[in-house]
């Protein structure tokens, strides 16, 4: 079962004025270093060259991650997400080890910039630009649960820090004359979008991987706490596996074994509806229906019981930990 609750093509248009804007701000930065001859604008504008590619990368993404499932994709192409941003990430990175280079470079050989004024001027510009598409970016991917457009956002807004850092670095030297300045503010900065990129990364590694996610994984169980019912007596061995901005659930739940198939199938679409009613996201379920066992008296809260055997002993609250376990729960089972 399958419950639609965004749609990625307002992603994907967004992602291409992302793009079309991360060419225009390359442009203008290009016509900076020009006027200047900064190897600090220089670097900013060769960082920027990865936003673009990523920019690129990104639309493609959301692309394929749009199509709807076939026969060689049965779970969709939403996990191109995680391979994209994982690449951006280590875009990122490279961009950060050029910046470190340029600036190694120009506090050992040093560089004389010319026409600063101008250069402050064009870079702030490009800086309140790139910061206000990466705020943006940040907040609909969150939104939208699209790895891509937040991966996207935090690109643009670690390129703003480095552009700022230029700018600052721009200025001192205005009224300074101390060269060195330039090249140390990008050395810092470069550094940080390394560690940024490094984050991208290990976000796309663990969603990659199917890395539990346990605040995914508590959200799930305090949803079926909260709204438990006497006959999902148990939950357990339940999976969470994202696919682009959606979810894929795998989890078995335990009802009395003398319900009839009709009766269970209703059992298992209102957890379904449950689950999705509090969700924001596109959700696939695969739940399978286990039968109780006469250890599962003792957990059981179905006092109509008409076939008990056992007498009820307590009550497993279901956390992260106890519905991801393979078994069944018994009353040994740590709350």
């Amino acid at each position: 079962m399958s419950e639609h609750l965004n749609s990625p093509k307002s992603n994907f248009a967004f992602q291409k004025t992302v793009a079309i804007i991360g060419i225009v701000l390359f442009l203008g930065k290009l016509v900076a270093w020009h006027l200047t001859n900064s190897d600090a604008v220089f670097s900013d504008a060769m960082e920027s060259i990865v936003n673009i590619i990523a920019a690129f990368m990104g639309l493609y993404s959301l692309y394929l991650a749009a199509k709807p499932k076939d026969v060689e994709h049965p779970y969709g192409h939403g996990k191109v997400e995680f391979v994209t941003s994982g690449v951006e990430g280590a875009l990122i990175i490279f961009a950060g080890i050029i910046i470190i280079v340029q600036a190694v470079d120009s506090l050992l050989h040093g560089n004389v910039p010319k026409k600063l004024d101008w250069g402050i001027l064009i870079v702030a510009v490009t800086a309140g630009i790139n910061y206000l598409m990466g705020y943006i970016s940040v907040k609909k991917g969150i939104q939208q649960n699209s790895l891509v457009l937040q991966s996207s956002g935090k690109h643009l807004q670690s390129d703003t820090f480095t552009t700022l850092g230029v700018v600052l670095s721009l200025v001192l030297v205005y009224f300074t004359h101390l060269y060195w300045i330039d090249a140390a503010v990008a050395l810092i900065f470069g550094g940080y979008i390394m560690i940024v990129g490094y984050k991208i990364i290990r976000k796309a590694l663990s969603g990659i991987m199917d890395e539990a996610d346990l605040e995914m994984l508590t959200r799930l169980a305090k949803i079926m706490n909260e709204n438990r019912k006497p006959d999902w007596i148990d939950l357990h061995n339940t999976r969470i596996q994202q696919h682009g901005s959606g979810l894929h659930i795998d989890a078995h739940l335990t009802l009395p074994w003398y319900y009839e198939l009709r009766k269970a199938h209703e059992e298992m679409e209102e957890a379904y509806k449950l689950i999705a009613a509090n969700s924001d996201r596109m959700i696939e379920f695969n739940f399978h229906l286990d039968d109780c066992k006469p250890f599962s008296c003792e957990i059981c809260e179905l006092w109509e019981c008409p076939v008990r055997q056992h007498a009820f002993v307590k009550k497993i609250e279901w956390d992260a930990d106890n519905i991801s376990q393979e078994q069944k729960h018994d009353v040994n089972t740590q709350p």
